[in-house]
């Protein structure tokens, strides 16, 4: 540890605290050193080193610092600023110091992660810290602005993970305007027959939520319906819904199903997955909340025989779409998935073969509501032998999508179970590349699964092709070393999850990310998972990747407290680093408008110069860059800021 005696220069008094991070810097920095050079740099009063800086100890050495030296600058030497600037700067705030007084040279991720020469390391952490020091002694303190809170938030989706943060912050007393696309809220669990690994019935588990939502005095319900738009900023959000229209007037319908009885247009239902058909006027299951029928006018005839037999006369063909707009304060985004398409595989022959199934197919197939009733029949016959295909669309470089959809080798597990189960006599041969039974109780019902006859092979199947009058599965096992043929009366393909296909317009609408997967990106993997970088928008469920029951409800109800938090304070803090209009500058000529993510850009038609709203903006600099007056500035990365690192980088250059 080294100390330079006391001094000033102008009214600069700069702090430097070189953090060793464990070894994760120390290993190839040589921070003795770094802290004696720090020392030598102009205005810097004290340099310090400590095992952790980020630590209570290290933030009471800088505290002591700032109110015994008179530090007014502050600089860490440590890692990446996304992890802990936020706190150094409660640090300072309760020193008594404006928390942008700080500035942290990232010598971490940007110097002794990627190097492992010690000497160079120690040079490199050297500029990085004469640039940081450059840069804080041309910060200037700002001022942390509030807005109000409206005490209501918004939930996209209904499937569990949307049910289940509507319904915490319903019950936490706040109001909740929960939408959802579908006629009937439950999403894909409403699908499912059993949940792995209790077997619980997925209706029985989801069912009383889903009637507690339609019941909650809190909870005003949009299903049917879609969001338009949305303006405003955390605490102040405006969204515009569109209530499709049903034409069936559910204040009148009483879900008698005589409707449905009489409608003569067949089309494919979408909820048994296509293997039945459902009316032109229909609900999307017997469970279904709200418990009412629409109309599909897309198929419908209009021959008027639903309307001739509904005894409440609720059908209502001249219906329309209408649009209503609500005032929210955080908004929670629950949007789900889609099942990964097998005809991108064409080798499984999923089109080819009305055998080659899905397993969400075999959910509906398997599920006492489904189009057989429980029954697994595959053309009426129930199959001798059936095989499951582990990872169809998922960890596969070929279709663009290198992760693990999680859910699958238990799901596999689970409707490998049922077969056994319905059908004894049946032979179940699983082909899979990994078992992964990551969860609680997830090892132990594989193991039991596999007790019960299922026969689990290591292998790749590279095709599937008929002969005769079965599918024959041609693969390479990956223990024999050979090539093997199975032959299977019923395939069901383990479809991964992929981003719901309505994701790019999601995130569009809300200025969200999204990560190289194309699901909806966090605003921090481990410290901020169910953020986003919108202050005020949150992220519950398969939206942000995939996920099974309980990890999303989970994450639902972590997106719900952090929704609640803000409106139970009634108040947020708004980063006050923003961009700055010079108007003296400004031509108006609004390039920087439409380059602006965020909205936060506005012509003002009097003045004829463009306007910052300081609540929009996220300092992101994309105006600035982009400005050919060069009068936009951004506070805390002004020019003068920037050169100045530039320039103390340089000038170290040996």
């Amino acid at each position: 540890m080294a100390k330079k005696k006391e001094k000033v220069v102008g009214d600069l008094r700069i702090g430097v605290y070189v953090c060793h991070c464990g070894l994760n810097i120390s290993a190839t920095v040589d921070v003795p050193e770094l802290v004696k050079f720090a020392s030598s740099l102009p205005d810097v009063i004290v340099a310090r080193d400590y095992p952790y800086v980020c630590s209570d100890p290290g933030q009471k050495l800088i505290m002591k610092d700032i109110q015994k030296l008179g530090i007014n600058r502050v600089v860490t030497a440590s890692c990446s600023p996304r992890l802990h600037e936020s706190t150094f700067r409660k640090t300072l705030q309760e020193a008594g110091l404006n928390p942008y007084c700080l500035e942290i040279a990232n010598i971490r991720e940007h110097c002794s992660w990627v190097h492992a020469d010690i000497v160079k390391g120690t040079e490199k952490a050297k500029r990085l810290v004469a640039s940081a020091v450059a840069r804080s002694s041309l910060l200037e303190p700002l001022d942390v602005k509030e807005a109000p809170v409206t005490p209501q938030a918004l939930v996209i989706g209904a499937g569990i993970s949307g049910i289940q943060a509507a319904l915490d912050i319903a019950d936490a007393g706040f109001k909740v305007h929960l939408v959802e696309k579908e006629p009937s809220i439950g999403g894909h669990m409403a699908q499912l027959d059993k949940t792995f690994p209790t077997l619980d019935c997925s209706a029985c588990i989801l069912t009383p939520k889903m009637v507690q939502v339609e019941r909650h005095p809190n909870i005003r319900l949009y299903a049917y319906s879609e969001i338009e738009g949305i303006d405003g900023f955390v605490g102040n959000f405006t969204a515009r819904i569109r209530r499709k229209a049903t034409f069936v007037d559910w204040d009148k319908c009483t879900g008698c199903n005589d409707c449905a009885e009489a409608c003569p247009v067949k089309v494919p239902d979408e909820f048994n997955m296509g293997l039945s058909e459902r009316k032109a006027i229909y609900r999307s299951f017997p469970q279904a909340v709200p418990n009412k029928f629409v109309i599909e006018r897309d198929v419908c005839i209009e021959c008027k025989k639903c309307q001739k037999v509904c005894k409440p006369d609720a059908i209502d063909y001249d219906m329309e779409d209408e649009l209503v707009e609500v005032q929210v304060g955080t908004i929670v985004v629950a949007t789900g998935f889609d099942q990964f398409n097998p005809s991108l595989k064409p080798e499984y022959g999923y089109d080819q073969y009305e055998n080659v199934i899905t397993g969400l197919e075999f959910e509906r197939l398997s599920s006492p509501s489904g189009p057989t009733g429980g029954k697994i029949l595959i053309g009426g016959r129930e199959p001798k032998d059936v095989a499951f295909i582990h990872c169809v669309g998922s960890r596969d470089e070929t279709v663009g999508n290198e992760y693990c959809s999680r859910v699958c080798c238990m799901a596999t597990a689970k409707q490998a179970h049922l077969v056994k189960e319905r059908v004894p006599q049946a032979n179940v041969t699983v082909f899979y590349m990994d078992v992964r039974a990551f969860g609680k109780g997830f090892e132990e019902f594989y193991m039991r699964v596999k007790e019960e006859g299922v026969f689990y092979r290591r292998a790749n199947p590279a095709e599937i092709y008929r002969r005769s009058q079965r599918l024959v599965i041609r693969a390479e096992d990956t223990l024999l070393g050979k090539t093997v043929e199975v032959e299977a009366d019923l395939v069901v393909l383990a479809a991964g999850m992929v981003p719901n296909i309505n994701t790019q317009a999601v995130a569009s609408l809300l200025r969200l990310g999204r990560s190289s997967d194309g699901f909806l990106m966090e605003a921090h993997p481990k410290l901020r998972p169910v953020e986003t970088a919108i202050d005020g928008i949150y992220l519950a469920g398969c939206c942000q990747g995939p996920k099974d029951i309980p990890d999303a409800v989970a994450q639902a109800k972590g997106a719900a407290s952090s929704a609640i938090a803000p409106m139970a304070r009634g108040k947020v803090e708004v980063e006050p680093i923003t961009a700055v209009i010079d108007e003296d500058l400004c031509s108006g000529c609004r390039i920087c408008e439409g380059v602006c993510e965020y909205g936060a850009l506005s012509f003002d038609q009097q003045k004829e110069i463009m306007t910052v709203n300081e609540v929009l903006c996220k300092g992101c600099g994309a105006c600035g860059a982009t400005c050919p007056s060069g009068c936009i500035s951004l506070k805390h990365y002004t020019d003068q800021q920037i050169m100045a690192q530039i320039g103390a980088i340089l000038s170290h250059v040996r």
